[in-house]
């Protein structure tokens, strides 16, 4: 039996790769059927039903002749999709609800309490008014808020009982129903970015050595006239001219680097470490009604950067040496989001909890369950014992709790790497594909 699943919430998070989003867009004939209240398309699908079909355009772990590709070779190589027979044998068994790093795996310690807590905060907030009117425009009476918390109640029972990965597998399997997401092409392959946050130096009052600030949200935002002002009328080409129009005042905390502030806007959050070392952080608060342009897109059009290959290291070492061209490339993008600050409290997704790296992901709301328990099966970067970073196979539950301004339509995923340089880095290669699925407890 097909279950569908096409549900209407709206939010608004960022992440890392949002700068490259352009890059992989998503259909524009499924949002379109989308927003004319059409169900044509559907999003999900009970693993079951589908055909075991892989994509051999990407590096994908569950093909017998996997082996890492690079960036151009991935980005090259045409779309064709494998038989099940060569990848490998059953699409709807094979180690689907494995997830060893709970116990440790990969060099890392277990994280099974941070699992458990993300957990916690997805429970809190199937609790809430927002979870309560997000699940009510739902169009599949069978996905409801109590089953989806339900299930979440029930997996925290098994992860506490479990006491290997296999154990806990073959519970899940019993006592779950795998849907997974159709992906960008219908055969169930999703892109896998990522996201942090990152941590700066910043002031609260503007001085010579910190002169790019970040801005509170105006009280009267929803009353701005439309279209509202771009990103150039509201700070200038070279982000200093705030304080002579609509900004004047909301000034939050400023930076020593423009592009900094910039990735603030791409991310979302931020930790500051302030003059007198103490620290605080900031989040998301509103936005303009701009949708984002990606400079990483623009860069590649005017032929600065090739297309192919393009990370977010080769963007920002572009503009270490052009430092003149972010007066360029940074106003092109329209879209302007205005900040909050969160007194050192971690950052939040757009389901308003705390977001736990690597056990939280970001999907576009208008189409996937808030709070909900999700599976992700993707090559992600880690660092090894020399520095160097090499992808490795992960087998994941998540909880579904945020959302960004590129990651649109069924086949996107921004994963939330944690906090500081470590994950910055590893989110700044982050580009694969793989599969996403959400869990829920049979009836």
């Amino acid at each position: 039996m097909k279950r569908t699943l096409v549900c209407y919430t709206l939010s608004l998070g960022v992440g890392i790769w949002i700068i490259l989003y352009t890059l992989f867009p998503s259909s524009k004939d499924q949002d379109d059927a989308f927003k004319q209240g059409r169900a044509a398309t559907s999003y999900l699908k009970e693993v079951s039903t589908l055909p075991c079909l892989l994509l051999s355009s990407s590096p994908n772990w569950f093909q017998n002749d996997y082996k890492p590709m690079s960036d151009q070779e991935r980005f090259r190589e045409p779309v064709r999709p494998k038989k099940a027979a060569i990848s490998f044998q059953s699409c709807s068994v094979q180690n689907l609800g494995v997830d060893e790093q709970l116990w440790g795996e990969l060099g890392q310690s277990g994280d099974k309490q941070a699992l458990l807590g993300a957990i916690a905060q997805s429970l809190g907030y199937l609790q809430s008014e927002g979870a309560a009117a997000a699940y009510q425009r739902y169009r599949v009476a069978e996905v409801t808020r109590e089953r989806v918390y339900r299930s979440l109640l029930r997996f925290r029972q098994l992860v506490l009982w479990s006491r290997s990965p296999s154990q806990l597998e073959a519970a899940v399997k019993r006592e779950f129903v795998f849907y997974q997401s159709v992906g960008k092409d219908g055969l169930g392959n999703v892109l896998f970015t990522a996201y942090y946050e990152p941590v700066y130096a910043a002031s609260r009052v503007p001085t010579p050595e910190y002169r790019y600030p970040l801005y509170r949200r105006p009280s009267n935002l929803e009353d701005w006239p439309k279209p509202h002002p771009t990103r150039e009328q509201l700070e200038g080409n070279d982000g200093l001219q705030g304080s002579k129009g609509k900004l004047r005042g909301l000034e939050l905390f400023w930076l020593r680097d423009r592009l900094q502030a910039y990735m603030i806007h791409i991310q979302g959050s931020a930790r500051f470490v302030l003059p007198d070392g103490k620290q605080t952080t900031v989040g998301y608060a509103g936005h303009t009604a701009y949708n984002y342009t990606s400079i990483g897109r623009s860069l590649a059009d005017d032929g600065k950067l090739p297309l192919e290959g393009m990370t977010m290291p080769k963007i920002l070492q572009y503009f270490k040496e052009h430092p003149a061209d972010l007066n360029i490339y940074i106003p092109r993008d329209q879209s302007f989001v205005f900040f909050q600050e969160n007194h050192g409290e971690p950052a939040t997704g757009s389901i308003s909890v705390p977001l736990t790296a690597s056990r939280s992901i970001a999907t576009d709301k208008s189409l996937m369950p808030p709070g909900a328990l999700a599976l992700i099966r993707a090559p992600f970067p880690f660092k090894n014992t020399k520095g160097e970073m090499e992808f490795r196979s992960v087998s994941r539950y998540v909880l579904d709790q945020d959302t960004g301004g590129a990651i649109k339509g069924p086949g996107r995923v921004d994963y939330f790497l944690g906090t500081g340089d470590e994950a910055g880095d590893r989110a700044g290669v982050t580009a694969a594909d793989g599969q996403l699925y959400y869990l829920l407890l049979k009836k």
